[in-house]
């Protein structure tokens, strides 16, 4: 409900003179905000509205507000979040910070490229391995920082996001009542399997203050570096969520635009950095509830926006339904193990082929490489002395991997691993992992002829193996045992050896 008239207060906005500045002013308009952008910076104004959502009826709750939106988002992105200019009336009119009476109020940002949002970025190709590794850590650094909240149960935090789902497809008349309450039935089934997880999840701490909606338009390069910016200001229930809750949204986005391979990336590398690995379990239900509200936000949007664009609105949101329904469809759960000395391609296959296996965003992976820096405390670019190699701390290594993975197996998530399994121990151990959780076993050892592999080894440059030629020297002298996985010609091209792979698979 509109309960103000700012007119006189957008009018000023919209004057190149209040900016000081020659060159015209851009306006943007949503359905809570106007944004005027003016040479190096943005001004975004809240509107005087009063919905059951979101309360900016007053001009001292509108400058209360723009301050909360500073401060929540300043730590995420500080270059960006500029502060809050106060627009009062003086003798001469409408000006910013003056001694006059507040008329409104507004956050002062840095205006940034809008080629430069995740979201363009993705639909030009533009997205690389790099930033997504960077929007990884960006992430695990929020959820860090973010506000513990006490008080709620897990299960009840998301039962109410079911609540507000069901309502909202309520709105339009995109979906039939059968389908909205096979969806929600689908989803109730599954909340109660997984409510007991949730539950320690929220006695642990995991339920904290989030961004609350972050997909990929509200992400941007800055510089070179992601930036997660206008997280949800106005509504503290809907942004105090699992923090995994907040990752699925980005994860389900570059899904939904067929970018799998980056969203199991992200995923991964983010369960790496905060080491919430006991979650995982949870992101395919998490990431259907996020499609299911674009679901149901769309078809409200095809209700009542314009008539050209109906039809384009309905069919996107039957899209995000049909996705949500995909990814609640349970799969069993499986382990997936590729073995191969130093410059065979494990890292690089194993990266390709996690997306592949089991329900999005695919199979969490367990890297010995990256599972050696963990135990040493390091990041995984880190280079370890010879002593972090001796044979006592790889067994320690393959230990914690062989029982990271049969947690996981019996929790019902995939499970892909990746290691040099040289020795016919250490095969027999992950092995076991998928006998004791009772699910299927495939063991893929990449083949490949000891010439190219040095080749391959001595041009890495950086990256998380600190393989050298003399550590390839001693595996290739080493008898590896009986071999009774399956072996993949390891010197064809990366695709090729996937698809070989998953005819095994």
């Amino acid at each position: 409900m509109q309960t103000e008239d700012q007119s006189g207060v957008i009018g000023f906005l919209s004057d190149p003179a209040s900016h000081g500045a020659p060159g015209p002013v851009e306006v943007v308009q949503t359905h809570i905000s106007v944004i005027f952008l003016v040479g190096e910076r943005a001004f975004k104004l809240k509107r005087a509205v009063h919905l059951p959502y979101a309360d900016f009826s007053t001009p001292a709750i509108r400058l209360a507000a723009c301050e909360k939106e500073v401060a929540l988002n300043r730590p995420a992105a500080p270059e960006l979040y500029l502060g809050v200019r106060r627009i009062t009336r003086g003798p001469d009119g409408l000006a910013f910070d003056g001694t006059g009476e507040l008329i409104d109020a507004v956050v002062e940002m840095m205006r940034f490229d809008q080629d430069r949002l995740f979201d363009r970025m993705a639909q030009r190709g533009e997205l690389d391995a790099g930033t997504i590794r960077a929007l990884s850590s960006e992430i695990a650094a929020a959820h860090a920082r973010a506000e513990i909240v006490q008080g709620q149960g897990g299960a009840a935090n998301i039962a109410g996001v079911l609540d507000i789902n069901r309502a909202g497809f309520g709105e339009s008349a995109v979906f039939s009542a059968a389908a909205v309450a096979a969806l929600d039935d689908a989803f109730r089934q599954r909340l109660a399997t997984h409510a007991d997880l949730l539950d320690a999840r929220a006695k642990a701490g995991r339920i904290r203050r989030c961004h609350g909606d972050l997909h990929l338009r509200n992400i941007c390069l800055w510089q070179g570096q992601p930036r997660l910016f206008d997280c949800i200001d106005f509504n503290d229930q809907l942004a105090t969520t699992d923090v995994l809750y907040d990752l699925a949204f980005v994860a389900m986005d570059l899904w939904h635009r067929g970018l799998r391979g980056f969203a199991n990336f992200l995923v991964n590398l983010y369960l790496d950095r905060s080491g919430d690995e006991a979650g995982f379990a949870l992101l395919p239900f998490f990431m259907a509830l996020r499609a299911a509200v674009r679901a149901h936000v769309i078809a409200t949007q095809a209700e009542t926006g314009a008539a050209d664009q109906a039809e384009a609105a309905r069919t996107t949101a039957r899209e995000y339904y049909d996705l949500a329904m995909e990814m609640l469809a349970p799969q069993p759960a499986r382990l997936v193990a590729i073995g191969g000395l130093s410059g065979s391609g494990k890292s690089t296959v194993a990266e390709a082929l996690a997306p592949l296996i089991g329900p999005a965003p695919g199979a969490r992976l367990i890297e010995s490489d990256r599972a050696r820096k963990a135990l040493f405390g390091v990041s995984p670019e880190t280079r370890l002395p010879d002593e972090a190699y001796r044979a006592e701390v790889s067994d320690q290594v393959y230990g914690s991997m062989a029982a990271r993975a049969g947690g996981l197996l019996q929790g019902g998530c995939p499970v892909l691993a990746d290691a040099v399994f040289d020795r016919a121990d250490r095969r027999a151990a992950i092995a076991l992992a998928a006998a004791e959780a009772e699910v299927p076993f495939t063991g893929l050892w990449l083949d490949v002829a000891p010439e190219v592999l040095r080749q391959r080894v001595a041009a890495r440059r950086g990256g998380v193996s600190d393989a050298t030629v003399q550590v390839l020297e001693a595996q290739l002298a080493r008898d590896p045992g009986p071999m009774d996985w399956l072996t993949v010609d390891g010197g064809q091209p990366v695709d090729q050896v996937v698809a070989a792979m998953q005819r095994h698979l």
